[in-house]
């Protein structure tokens, strides 16, 4: 029922309020609806309606012209129209398909679940496979999903079309051999030049398949080799590349010093070498040369526990521009071999002393001194609340973790809280770090996560 106005007369039907427009009741039982589009203008515009005996009830016959539901004067009952009759609606794809939409919903989704909602429909499929949404991803293949079994029991190597079209730039490969990587490059498009990173894990990669895939794999600028234990320091010295640029060198039994010798002078452009090794010794870190000593910003030594502070003094020699280092599990280095860290590598940004048992608190009191620009520190396993002290003044800290260190106590690291810029703190594993101190640093290092 239509309220009466001021002067008695019926209000118009299509009065907009904010862009807002109320249908009045239909006859068919459609009942009333709004709808909020229109611009500016057309929402503070008054509607003239036309005199009430000669306007029609809306109906889905006579329907309200898209100016008047938009907000704009309302049209004569009768009469040529004004203006140019609007064209035909423009259809728009189903949300659920609408790449606009995709491309900006699927950064919300875990690498995990980019590849379930890829097998939703072709496309999203499409949407998906852009390469931006696996920027920084490695994929890893295990050498039996390599290969589909066919009926007659023969092998064939899978396809890897998906992989490229998301144009992965690095792979792990576990447990493959030298056939299986022959095989992997032939089958992935990218492999010759569009392949920067690769990752060869508990293989038995032989000298010669090392030596192939380098030699055809010429994107190849990381390398990684973990638990492969057949190939050689001959490998090395054979198939290394003055490309690489980064590489680490992991639990492979046949690597000595001779390796070392191999990687320092094929390897001019290193940038990153890390480095578990249990027969390395002082005389390897020595084979540097002034070459590496301009590129290469990171070393890491992991349980090389034949290294003392004779190969500490090689390194800070031969590597002076190092940002960051780690000694971790280099049981023989002492707190000599940490001042000489600290009076020569000053543009440190990080530093691991990780499960150094003969590292004391007087080695954080030379840290404290002199690496004023250290952000990261990683103490696990080597510190007393004592050397905690020491720390208290690097405002520059801004991750610190002290997992495992059973003899700090609850009093000496609250004293963490004087800390203001540090950003994550580890204390598992810690009996000193109890519920009531956890509650303490909510409130007094609000910005930081403590990882329990």
């Amino acid at each position: 029922m239509s309220s009466p106005g001021i002067d008695g007369d019926p209000k118009p039907p299509c009065l907009p309020r904010n862009g807002l427009v109320k249908l009045p009741g239909q006859p068919n039982g459609l009942g009333a609806a709004s709808i909020t589009k229109g611009t500016p203008a057309a929402k503070n515009r008054p509607c003239q309606p036309p005199p009430p005996p000669t306007l029609p009830p809306p109906s889905l016959a006579t329907p309200l012209s898209r100016v008047a539901l938009a907000g704009g004067p309302c049209p004569a009952a009768s009469g040529p129209a004004s203006g140019p009759v609007p064209g035909p609606p423009v259809e728009r794809p189903p949300l659920a398909t609408d790449e606009k939409i995709l491309n900006g919903l699927f950064w919300y989704f875990s690498a995990c679940e980019k590849c379930i909602l890829a097998q939703v429909c072709k496309a999203w499929r499409r949407v998906l496979y852009q390469p931006k949404f696996w920027a920084g991803l490695t994929p890893v293949l295990h050498a039996k999903e390599l290969y589909n079994v066919l009926p007659g029991g023969e092998k064939e190597f899978v396809n890897l079309q998906g992989f490229a079209a998301r144009g992965f730039e690095g792979f792990c490969l576990v447990g493959v051999s030298d056939l299986d990587i022959c095989e992997f490059i032939d089958n992935y498009a990218l492999s010759k030049k569009g392949v920067k990173a690769m990752s060869l894990k508990r293989s038995t990669i032989t000298d010669a398949g090392l030596e192939v895939m380098l030699e055809q794999m010429q994107g190849v600028v990381r390398l990684e080799l973990s638990g492969c234990n057949d190939f050689t320091e001959a490998g090395l010295w054979s198939s290394l590349s003055a490309r690489i640029t980064s590489l680490s060198v992991s639990d492979c039994i046949n690597v000595a010093d001779d390796a070392i010798a191999a990687i320092s002078q094929l390897l001019p452009n290193l940038a990153e070498l890390s480095l578990q090794a249990y027969h390395v010794t002082d005389t390897a870190l020595a084979y540097f040369t002034a070459r590496q000593g301009h590129s290469t910003h990171t070393l890491r030594l992991l349980s090389c526990w034949e290294i003392t502070n004779h190969g500490v003094v090689n390194v800070v020699h031969s590597l002076p521009n190092l940002t960051s280092l780690s000694l971790s599990g280099c049981s023989k280095v002492t707190d000599d071999g940490v001042e000489l860290v600290a009076e020569n590598l000053r543009k440190l940004r990080s530093l691991d002393l990780s499960w150094c048992p003969r590292i004391t608190d007087m080695a954080l009191e030379y840290v404290a001194c002199d690496l004023h620009r250290l952000e990261e520190l990683v103490l696990d396993r080597c510190v007393q609340d004592f050397g905690l002290k020491h720390l208290l003044a690097m405002r520059s800290l801004r991750l610190l973790s002290l997992a495992g260190c059973p003899l700090l106590t609850t009093t000496g690291l609250s004293g963490l809280v004087q800390l203001q810029e540090l950003e994550e703190l580890e204390l598992t594993n810690c009996p000193g770090a109890t519920p009531e101190l956890f509650k303490y640093f909510s409130q007094h290092l609000p910005r930081c996560l403590v990882i329990e």
